[in-house]
């Protein structure tokens, strides 16, 4: 536990950013569900779409350190790769 007022500090800092992430990490999944479930129905245009309105959702969470740029860069490359093979 915190024993001094700096630590108390820092502590409530820390836990409001745990939260603050935490909400924003769990959107990114949700857009990434969204594409998901797009490519398992076999639409295309519908995965493209989503796609794209997944991208910089996942580009600006990455931008603010919430995930890490490395993970949004392959998260990105693996959903690209899922739609370029449902198109061939």
């Amino acid at each position: 536990m915190a024993n001094s007022k700096q630590a108390r500090k820092r502590a409530l800092q820390s836990e409001a950013r745990r939260v603050h992430k935490a909400s924003q990490r769990s959107m990114v999944r949700t857009y990434v569900k969204r594409v998901i479930k797009a490519i398992q129905s076999g639409d295309h245009s519908q995965a493209m779409a989503e796609f794209k309105s997944a991208q910089p959702v996942i580009d600006r969470i990455a931008d603010k350190d919430a995930l890490s740029k490395k993970k949004a860069a392959r998260i990105k490359s693996r959903l690209n790769k899922r739609i370029k093979a449902l198109a061939a």
